[in-house]
């Protein structure tokens, strides 16, 4: 890095919304981080899943967990429940879906770029 950039969620590079949710993109420092906001309800496999159009989800992900409870099932069978302050890394493969009735906030350093975005 040989520049200060400051940029904020509030004015996001890109903005994806989905079913139930939606991710913030900035693109900085010639990277990408995203917000991801996802409501009581949203299922990978039910929101995104169509939009992917794949079996399970194939972006990897390095997040730290802000607020709400997130389940994921990683296509071998592994389970793990993240909430708050947690942080996770996680492999391509997976669903995932809000556990409760408080939106999960996640800040992901790795799968972003791709995420909610069409195959074709």
């Amino acid at each position: 890095m040989s520049k200060v950039e400051h940029e904020h969620f509030g004015t996001p590079t890109e903005t994806r919304v989905f079913p139930n949710g939606k991710v913030e993109i900035l693109e900085m420092a010639g990277g990408t981080v995203g917000r991801v906001t996802l409501e009581p309800g949203w299922r990978w496999s039910n929101d995104v899943k169509p939009i992917a159009g794949t079996e399970s989800c194939e972006a990897p992900h390095f997040q730290y967990h802000v607020s709400g409870k997130l389940a994921i099932r990683m296509n071998d069978g592994q389970e793990i429940l993240a909430g708050p302050g947690d942080v996770t890394s996680l492999p391509q493969g997976h669903d995932a879906w809000v556990v409760g009735d408080e939106p999960v906030v996640t800040v992901d350093w790795y799968g972003a770029s791709n995420y909610a975005k069409s195959s074709e």
